[in-house]
């Protein structure tokens, strides 16, 4: 037997150090949280994409009352960028949450399924896709999607 250790390079930024162009999407997924409907979790959560186009798509969760109808805010960009855009790809991708009217203290990250939804435009696009995860204690960066799903199930590798 062997162990296999698997680990993930993330770079921690204060919202300050980021070049304009990062803050400017980090803004938009903020935004992107007042448009979320959460009324169940009061989880407010917003996504922002930046396309090869140039073009910022926003997105933000929207809740069921039937749990599993429900949508995250990571499938709601990505989806609608797709489908608007489809010569694009995905180039950066910035989330943000609120919890009773405030920013989360520690970045979020995606869940399970948003992770691999999220890959798969990775894929498509054949090149990493940038991940900008905000908190107001920091902003952790990912370089591609495939290091928040260790082991995950593609077929592009870097």
């Amino acid at each position: 037997m062997k162990d296999l250790n698997i680990t993930t390079n993330i770079q921690v930024y204060q919202y300050s150090e980021l070049v304009e162009e990062d803050k400017i999407l980090v803004d938009k997924a903020k935004a992107m949280t007042d448009k979320s409907y959460a009324p169940y979790s009061k989880f407010h959560v917003g996504a922002a994409l930046l396309l090869s186009n140039g073009k910022i798509v926003g997105g933000s969760n929207q809740e069921n009352a039937a749990f599993p109808s429900s949508l995250c805010a990571e499938r709601t960009a990505c989806y609608y960028a797709h489908s608007k855009y489809p010569d694009a790809t995905f180039v950066k991708l910035a989330i943000a949450a609120k919890f009773e009217g405030k920013f989360t203290k520690n970045p979020v990250s995606p869940c399970g399924a948003c992770r691999q939804s999220i890959l798969e435009y990775e894929t498509l696009a054949k090149h990493p896709v940038k991940i900008y995860l905000y908190g107001e204690d920091g902003v952790y960066v990912v370089s591609k999607v495939a290091d928040l799903l260790p082991l995950c199930f593609d077929s592009f590798q870097e």
